[in-house]
């Protein structure tokens, strides 16, 4: 049976380049036949960095099935996965986010989580010798995938392994890393096309807060202002997304690539209790700028209070 490997629902660059890296390691590898598939339409960026290394989009999955084999990537929260994930074979779990819980297995697994920024980064470790085996193709999409979760190193997630991997990648693809991260940000930017529902979720987890339970959307630019230029119609979305996903509200965080800051969008009050309470921010209209809030994982998610 071909395994299965796909990473979490909204698949940015690291959810879909990181199921094509480990698929390929398996399949060409290990031996073991492997497919990379998506649980949504990947992002701009995602789309851009496919193109650039001259990938077909992963197949989109809407559940798995009981008996599929299936390697679990950047992710390890049920929320992100598929309904039926518990009824799977799952065979393994390559991670960098906190042990969520709620995942069931049949058998024991492999389970790597560790504290970087990336998982194509921890895939890279894992292969050992074999990693000098990659095509240019799979040094393209890893490195893409590093580059995206660091924002170019400018994330407080970012370790030293990261930069290290990162930098040796470039340099045997012979690519600038800061003309490339550029041309990626610009592509992630670009985001005309989509509503401002999809917006909404294109790039959000959800997250409970003392019985309070959040979309944390996260949309990373180098262009805020034209994300900002959409604000109000952006706000009264969030009362439709909020009710369709089951969720109390929805937080909205623009992140300003270059200038390393965000801007919370804050339609109610108690989003404005939210910013306070967690940022100590002092709210004086419908957005407050975060200085150097550029982390989900590291310095929203961890934060948050009601």
């Amino acid at each position: 049976m071909t395994i299965k490997v796909f990473g979490h629902k909204s698949p940015d660059t690291d959810s879909t380049g990181s199921p094509l890296i480990w698929a390929w390691y398996l399949s060409e590898i290990k031996g073991t036949p492997a497919e990379a598939k998506l649980l949504g339409e990947p992002n701009t960026e995602a789309k851009f960095v496919l193109e650039r290394w001259g990938f077909e989009q992963p197949a989109i999955i809407a559940d798995v099935s009981a008996g599929d084999d299936v390697v679990i990537v950047d992710t390890n929260n049920v929320a992100e996965l598929p309904a039926s994930i518990n009824e799977a074979n799952v065979q393994a779990v390559i991670d960098h986010h906190l042990l969520q819980g709620g995942l069931k297995t049949k058998s024991p697994i492999e389970i790597t989580i560790r504290p970087v920024a990336c998982t194509a980064t921890i895939m890279y470790d894992l292969m050992g010798d074999d990693a000098a085996k990659m095509p240019e193709a799979i040094k393209g999409a890893m490195l893409s995938c590093i580059l995206s979760d660091t924002l170019e190193f400018r994330s407080p997630t970012t370790t030293d392994v990261d930069r290290a991997v990162s930098e040796k990648l470039a340099g045997e693809l012979g690519v600038s890393i800061p003309d490339y991260a550029a041309e990626m940000f610009a592509a992630k930017s670009d985001v005309s096309a989509f509503s401002d529902a999809e917006l909404l979720r294109m790039d959000s987890k959800e997250y409970e807060v003392d019985g309070t339970k959040f979309r944390v959307s996260v949309l990373e630019t180098t262009s805020p202002a034209t994300v900002l230029s959409r604000k109000d119609s952006l706000m009264d979305s969030m009362i439709t997304v909020a009710e369709e996903d089951g969720v109390d509200q929805v937080l909205l965080f623009v992140v300003d690539i270059l200038n390393e800051e965000s801007t919370l969008l804050v339609p109610n009050e108690l989003v404005k209790d939210v910013a306070t309470k967690s940022f100590g921010a002092d709210v004086t209209g419908d957005t407050v700028v975060l200085p150097g809030v550029v982390s989900r994982k590291k310095q929203i998610i961890p934060n948050l209070k009601v």
